[in-house]
């Protein structure tokens, strides 16, 4: 099998910081000096994968620790490869390419495993002590921060092989139930008139009306079925029910998650960068249009705050359409006509998007206090009535003709 990981040009992993091949050669059917026409060619592939994930209840990156697994290699020959010897031979994986490949570190994959004090065990093996592995590099930008797609060499439809195992540290997360809707997109374009391919439109241009301003919302989570679980679309639907309690409309709140047909109706696909930029930005540039404007983010993040969007082709890999990056949203926001914007990231990795938003002068608007999240004020005697809220701060208020011209 090979690993394949969306956070990294082209998918790329090395298992060694010298003299190895990367996933990126394996997908471009390169080896060395001969080259392969198999889909995976077996430079990369090894005998299994372990993946051991220290933070099973963080969303998605978070640092896991992977190793490859080839049996038939001799003790010396791991031992060459800076590898953990128990009668298979574990080597680290690392993201390749990265700025810090070549950089030391003291903390290594056996002080996570604990096997760097003294004698201990590692998953049933021998007791051992210490290894040339603490030397080397696990973390900053050569972490691992997602589940790999594990694939069979040859096996050009990219099945997940990688499993979930329950073991004492934690339970196995619930899976998202997935129908049809895990067709891949370019499957779905040479049938348009498939039924289980219909998607429906988002008519942006319909969420502003004329003479009235509202409350509007968008909801995006949801990279791959291996990182999506039954509780992000709780998340969603827990976060959607407040934000009805608070006086949002339903037409006005916009939900972008998974492939399709995984929500109740009303919900879109976040197979589409462009629909869900179009429509933020229109929102955001149309005057009087939006009074309250939040945004609800639970996708897996990369290190520099990019979020993940569906994996659309299922190749495993982040493309630049699958991808939502810290620029791009803030260039979407950027100036916004909304009277407020409330963002709620609840996702890995925040501090990079809200130490931007701290520092710009392109987004005053999101900074507030004292207000609800339809605008009324929280400080105000005798307090607002239930209906005086629902009248003059939740949903849409008329606006006098006066204003608009």
């Amino acid at each position: 099998v090979v690993a394949i990981l969306p956070d990294s040009s082209a998918g790329t992993l090395s298992s060694k910081p010298r003299g190895s091949f990367s996933v990126s050669q394996a997908l471009n059917g390169a080896e060395g000096p001969h080259r392969n026409h198999q889909p995976f060619p077996g430079s990369t592939a090894h005998d299994a994968v372990l993946v051991l994930d220290p933070s099973p209840g963080e969303n998605f990156g978070h640092p896991v620790v992977l190793f490859y697994v080839d049996v038939n290699v001799t003790k010396k020959r791991c031992s060459h490869l800076d590898g953990i010897y128990l009668d298979e031979c574990l080597t680290l994986a690392l993201k390749g390419q990265c700025q810090n490949q070549l950089k030391r570190r003291h903390a290594g994959p056996e002080r996570l495993l604990g096997l760097g004090n003294g004698h201990s065990r590692l998953a049933g093996g021998a007791p051992r002590s210490g290894n040339r592995l603490v030397e080397r590099t696990a973390g900053g930008l050569c972490e691992v921060h997602f589940l790999p797609m594990v694939v069979g060499v040859g096996d050009s439809n990219r099945t997940q092989r990688l499993r979930c195992v329950h073991a004492e540290f934690a339970r196995c997360p619930q899976p998202l139930l997935m129908g049809s809707a895990s067709m891949p997109m370019s499957s779905c374009e040479l049938n348009k008139n498939t039924r289980r391919c219909h998607q429906q439109p988002l008519a942006t241009h319909l969420s502003c009306r004329l003479y009235q301003t509202c409350d509007h919302a968008v909801l995006i989570s949801g990279w791959q079925q291996q990182i999506t679980f039954q509780h992000h679309v709780q998340n969603l639907q827990r976060f959607y029910r407040m934000l009805q309690n608070n006086g949002f409309h339903k037409d006005h709140i916009k939900t972008f998650f998974a492939s399709s047909g995984q929500l109740p109706e009303g919900s879109y696909s976040a197979t589409e960068k462009e629909v869900i930029r179009n429509h933020v930005s229109y929102v955001c540039r149309k005057q009087h249009c939006a009074d309250t404007l939040v945004l609800y983010l639970n996708s897996p993040t990369r290190n520099d705050g990019t979020m993940l969007l569906w994996d659309a082709n299922l190749n495993g890999i982040a493309d630049l359409k699958e991808r939502y990056s810290v620029n791009e949203l803030l260039a979407d926001l950027a100036g916004c006509k909304a009277t407020r914007v409330l963002l709620f990231v609840d996702q890995s990795y925040s501090g990079v998007l809200s130490k931007r938003l701290r520092g710009s002068q392109k987004h005053p608007n999101a900074g507030f206090l004292n207000v609800t999240l339809a605008g009324a004020p929280c400080n105000v005697t005798p307090p607002l009535t239930d209906g005086e809220l629902r009248r003059e701060y939740q949903g849409c208020q008329n606006l006098p003709t006066a204003l608009w011209h």
